[in-house]
């Protein structure tokens, strides 16, 4: 078998959290005053943890303190709905099994806050489904930063050529890299297949049973 773990990124690659995300977003802009954005817009805003996305999403030039107050005001809306939309892509369930049948290691690293990321990923896989979940901490740079990647490593006990990364984004392309890890790209997330290949993937799945091809040595599915 040529990969003992996958990693996988949480936003965009197992989970379609976007509308959640957008939801409680424009909640927070409106309340505010300021104005709201189209649901695909913050496909382009997410990635890059809960700060950027505040960042992105408030006018240029807001003040300091009103990020401060939009960024608690986001987070208590968005943990009190984070489940209200938010699901599984369609074969993911099914691929997490196979793959727990071959006897993958399988982990989630995201930039979402780690106490969101923990209960999101367990109240909707259950708590077996994962070896690890990583998400952002004080311990760990945000990704593409490898730091939190080698830290889910070292749990699993792998080591870099044993890993397949799974992601949606440059950033998780940028990780994979800065982490010596094969990096695999899918196209049902929140970025374009086009900025994967530009970042260099070494893989791309349109779906997810390409990711078993993938993992399992398999030519179907899989380019370079």
């Amino acid at each position: 078998m040529p990969y003992q773990a996958v990693i996988f990124d949480l936003d965009g690659t197992i989970l379609n959290t976007i509308d959640d995300l957008a939801d409680s977003a424009n909640f927070v802009l409106a309340a505010q005053g300021y104005p709201t954005h189209p649901t695909e817009r913050y496909k382009t805003f997410v990635g890059n943890g809960i700060p950027k996305l505040i960042e992105r999403m408030l006018p240029p030039g807001t003040a300091p303190d009103i990020i401060q107050r939009t960024f608690a005001d986001f987070g208590a809306r968005y943990a009190a709905h984070k489940l209200d939309k938010t699901a599984p892509y369609e074969g993911i369930p099914d691929l997490l099994t196979l793959l727990r049948q071959h006897g993958f290691k399988l982990a989630v690293l995201s930039n979402k806050q780690h106490d969101l990321s923990e209960a999101i990923v367990t109240q909707i896989f259950g708590e077996d489904a994962f070896d690890v979940i990583q998400g952002m901490c004080d311990r760990f740079p945000r990704k593409p930063d490898p730091a939190a990647c080698f830290d889910v490593m070292n749990r699993l006990d792998v080591h870099p050529g044993e890993v397949l990364y799974v992601g949606d984004s440059n950033v998780d392309m940028r990780t994979a890299a800065n982490a010596g890890l094969v990096k695999c790209g899918v196209t049902w997330g929140f970025r374009s297949e086009q900025e994967l290949r530009k970042e260099g993937a070494d893989f791309i799945a349109h779906t997810p049973p390409d990711i078993a091809d993938i993992a399992l040595g398999h030519t179907g599915g899989s380019d370079q």
